[in-house]
């Protein structure tokens, strides 16, 4: 390109982009601004602010979903002191190079007096790859702006340090809130030990997912149904009960398939709803298949379903099976994300054992009425009216004919969210 060539530059500004036209451009990192996998090579960005780098991170980090776990979905955006897009990257697959490595990689000798900002703290630790932070280091970058501090134990500021005692500025905190919902997953799973539950299902207008006689299919749309599997396709397991296998006889498979296989796992406290007419049994070579139950569960009966191909897990409970030690047991399998798709009386059980983190509601054009109609979420449920919203989060999108309604389950204030409520006097 000759300096009377014009280049078309893409400012971005409060999450906003708008093309500006620049004349007489010599600047090299402009012309050679890379981005790694699906992202553009011929797009020259420049940020109006940090906010907007990070929000840029953010949202290229979603790339990974369901290739990168049990690690977190990451990013990272390397730019000049004027804020113009040098590269970027992002963690593309478990195993492999993490974010800050790909952009590094990309911007080759601009990293050198260059800002990097990464949407996790970069690892400190000899895992699956060499520690992030000595690349960082290495490359000689001017600024470090983290987007929020790694939850894990191996992590928790480690990096941070490392990269600060190297003599390079470090800022943490930018975007923070949403930098801790892209990783809330793997901090649930780090934490608490346990995956993330998504909560799914579809109602009619009038809040009913099935009639007084039981009749459920279909309530939502062939959209609808189409996305449900495609999140199949990127969680780690889908749980449903024994009344769900009775009733529906599911196959609980993603159709086409996804870039995950889920796990299927039936909550029964003795087993017999699994037999070997049913579908999951007969496509075990499709996707394995777990069955929770309790102490009621027989010696015999847990045999039975072992001969079939299918794996048991025992609670330490003597009736309902316990769905907190469920939970252990796949977090110990190392899922990350785990979808619930059952009916009332199990989505009404998670709910009240504060076991479910986002929800996933299809909300369909039709009316049914009927006083014993069944809701979504059965149980005992609150015994008074929340004072506040007990969701965050909110999100809404039509689907076909449908709706689909998602939020996050509130567990009250995050340490992010507190420190920020704190400095603005909210």
């Amino acid at each position: 390109m000759s300096d009377e060539e014009g280049l078309v530059l893409e400012r971005v500004s409060e999450g906003r982009s708008e093309f500006v036209h620049s004349y007489n451009v010599n600047c090299s990192i402009n012309k050679t601004s890379k981005c790694s996998g699906c992202l553009s090579t011929q797009r020259f960005l420049m940020f109006s602010s940090d906010i907007d780098v990070m929000q840029r991170a953010i949202r290229i980090a979603r790339t990974g979903v369901g290739l990168v776990e049990p690690n977190p979905m990451v990013g990272a955006v390397i730019v000049d002191a004027e804020r113009n897009l040098i590269a970027e990257g992002y963690h593309q697959k478990f195993g492999e190079a993490h974010a800050e490595i790909n952009a590094i990689r990309l911007a080759g000798k601009a990293t050198r007096s260059a800002d990097l900002f990464v949407t996790l703290e970069p690892c400190s630790h000899f895992g699956k790859t060499p520690p992030c932070a000595e690349a960082v280091i290495a490359a000689g970058f001017r600024r470090v702006v983290v987007g929020c501090q790694d939850p894990a134990p191996h992590g928790a500021g480690q990096g941070i340090e490392r990269i600060r005692n190297a003599g390079i500025l470090v800022e943490v905190g930018v975007c923070e809130v949403d930098a801790r919902r892209l990783i809330a997953p793997f901090e649930t799973l780090m934490i608490k030990q346990r995956p993330w539950v998504h909560a799914k299902w579809a109602m009619t207008l009038d809040g009913r997912v099935a009639t007084s006689t039981r009749h459920s299919q279909w309530i939502s749309c062939e959209q609808s149904r189409a996305w449900v599997h495609q999140l199949r396709g990127r969680v780690d397991a889908v749980i449903t009960g024994a009344g769900t296998v009775r009733a529906d006889d599911p196959l609980l498979t993603a159709r086409p398939a996804g870039l995950r296989t889920a796990l299927r796992v039936v909550i029964d406290s003795t087993g017999e709803s699994v037999t070997a007419d049913r579908k999951l049994v007969k496509t075990i070579s499709q996707g394995a298949v777990l069955v929770c139950v309790s102490r009621r569960c027989t010696e015999a009966s847990r045999s039975r379903m072992r001969e079939l191909g299918v794996q048991v897990f025992e609670t330490n409970s003597e009736d309902a099976v316990d769905l907190g030690e469920v939970l252990q047991e796949l977090g110990r399998r190392r899922c990350t994300n785990v979808m619930l798709e059952a009916g009332p009386c199990l989505l009404g059980a998670f709910f009240e054992r504060e076991l479910i983190d986002e929800v996933h509601a299809f909300v369909a054009p039709k009316l049914i009425g009927g006083a014993m109609a069944l809701s979504p979420v059965g149980g005992e449920g609150l015994p008074a009216i929340p004072s506040t919203a007990n969701l965050s989060a909110f999100r809404v999108q039509p689907c076909g004919d449908d709706f689909l309604l998602e939020a996050d389950v509130c567990r009250g204030l995050s340490q992010a969210e507190t420190r920020i409520t704190e400095q603005h006097g909210i």
